[in-house]
């Protein structure tokens, strides 16, 4: 199955989707800040991201936008998962190469799809 690092700072939210994640039989990687998830991805090289927005440091549209402008990660898709719901997030998302856009709380379901989505 697909290896899948969640970039969150949040305990709760990264173990939520860890589980969700363990029982589809994914591997899963973490990273609690912006810095640590780009640093991470950079190192793994996973088959997907999932990226929180609102983090101290580097925030998720920023962490974003270097995992997609870098020569190494550009091919890793990045599926933001965050509490921000309004379409203008949305497309900044987007904008910064985000592959993917889904609201917390995140349905197991929704969750799984989006990343069959992105891995094809």
């Amino acid at each position: 199955m697909a290896r899948v690092l969640i970039v969150d700072d949040s305990p709760t939210e990264t173990h939520k989707m860890s589980t969700i994640l363990d029982k589809h039989g994914h591997q899963v990687l973490t990273a609690g800040s912006g810095e640590e998830g780009v640093a991470t991805a950079k190192a793994e090289l996973p088959d997907v991201v999932l990226m929180d927005i609102v983090m101290p440091g580097l925030n998720g549209f920023q962490a974003t936008r270097q995992l997609s402008k870098n020569a190494s990660t550009s091919h890793i898709p990045v599926i933001i998962v965050t509490t921000k719901d309004q379409e203008t997030d949305r497309l900044w998302g987007q904008r910064q190469g985000a592959k993917g856009y889904l609201t917390k709380p995140v349905d197991d379901a929704v969750l799984m799809s989006a990343i069959n989505e992105v891995l094809g």
